[in-house]
């Protein structure tokens, strides 16, 4: 049985299909946080992909993606598309010091997230599934078959039962972020270890 790893900060992790916002939420909700609460923390990803100018990630080769999840380097990784994606164990030293931390990443590691870290919680950002594959289209990232699995990936995961809060990212994108800071607010002013 793992021990969870129990710091004063709270790891918020935020999950949604492709297209839903996740990126565009965060960093709106981050420019609105109040300079007097405990400064949140970011993280990039490692992805075994070449750059994007969409994404703000490192870009690495799976030679050294192994490099490093043999030395330890990761907190959370999980591997989707055919691409591996990273979480940096960094963020367990900004947790020990009580920051909360938000961390992009896919619904398929939340159940092993759940089992590391005792100080989680889990948002969900929904939208209509019309709007979510408009979305992937418009953004012209993917074509093909990658193109079709992200489409048909959102069609079967249009809900998150397991979410501790879910942000609606229907409408307009302020509201959404709204949504997102009133409850990152509440989660830092609430947390239980502080």
């Amino acid at each position: 049985m793992t021990i969870k790893k129990k710091f004063t900060g709270v790891l918020i992790l935020v999950v949604g299909n492709s297209g839903s916002g996740k990126d565009s939420i965060i960093s709106g909700a981050l420019l609105k946080y109040p300079k007097n609460l405990k400064e949140v923390k970011m993280t990039k990803r490692y992805i075994t992909r070449p750059p994007s100018e969409f994404e703000d990630n490192y870009s690495i080769t799976s030679d050294e993606f192994r490099a490093m999840e043999q030395q330890g380097k990761f907190a959370l990784k999980w591997k989707i598309y055919g691409l591996n994606y990273g979480v940096p164990v960094e963020i367990d030293e900004w947790l020990k010091k009580g920051h909360p931390v938000i961390v992009n990443v896919s619904r398929m590691i939340i159940d092993e997230a759940r089992k590391i870290y005792d100080n989680l919680r889990v948002v969900f950002i929904e939208v209509p599934l019309e709007i979510t594959i408009k979305r992937i289209k418009d953004r012209g990232r993917e074509s093909g078959k990658l193109l079709q699995q992200r489409m048909q990936r959102a069609e079967k995961n249009q809900k998150l039962p397991g979410a501790d809060f879910i942000v609606d990212n229907s409408g307009e994108l302020d509201t959404a972020i709204d949504q997102f800071l009133i409850y990152l607010i509440k989660c830092v002013k609430n947390n239980q270890y502080q």
